[in-house]
């Protein structure tokens, strides 16, 4: 069965994005990380980066290694529309959840207006060997916490304030374990957590 993989980069006081999304506030990538990504280390997932940004990273041709979908939530989403991007990630099945997009507009993508838990259970039971990356948001992901197979989680050196959580849903203790963690040289963390 396939799994569920919350890729997700967050301040030491949990959030995503800042109140009114904004991600700038993270310390860029070094050359590190970058190394990592093209290397296709088993910390670093390739699959996660955006169409547009692959070619100035090395990654044109590097087939899909971890995930061959995404699932995301508008907010997630928005960004790249805002900069005319409807089809961020086509290297990947898209899924937007979202209750006010209207499915015909967005044709490169999936849009989702209902249950994203009936949804994730459907892709889950696909046949494949590639996993299903949660790319947020927050609200997204604590309803999709029953299903989260794994956290992988980048963790940047530095407190939002306010912002984002990386789950926002009702109180619902979930235990998982640490698999593996990466330091990179620019105070960066990446842990791997499977739900125990």
């Amino acid at each position: 069965m396939r799994k569920l993989s919350y890729y997700v980069g967050i301040s030491l006081d949990g959030r995503i994005a800042g109140p009114g999304g904004e991600y700038d506030f993270y310390p860029f990538g070094d050359a590190e990380q970058a190394a990592a990504y093209t290397a296709g280390t088993t910390t670093l997932y390739p699959d996660t980066v955006p169409t547009a940004m692959r070619a100035a990273v090395g990654l044109t041709d590097t087939p899909n290694r971890k995930y061959d979908t995404v699932v995301m939530g508008l907010g997630t989403y928005r960004p790249a529309l805002d900069e005319g991007i409807t089809n961020p990630y086509a290297h990947l099945r898209q899924y937007v959840v979202s209750s006010s997009l209207d499915p015909a507009a967005y044709p490169d993508v999936t849009v989702v207006p209902g249950e994203p838990l009936a949804l994730v259970r459907e892709l889950k039971q696909e046949d494949g060997e590639l996993d299903i990356w949660l790319c947020g948001g927050g609200k997204l992901a604590g309803q999709l916490l029953p299903e989260l197979d794994e956290l992988i989680v980048k963790s940047y050196p530095v407190v939002a304030g306010a912002g984002i959580p990386a789950f926002d849903g009702e109180f619902d203790p979930t235990v998982f374990e640490a698999a593996e963690r990466t330091a990179f040289t620019n105070g960066v963390t990446l842990t791997r957590y499977t739900r125990r």
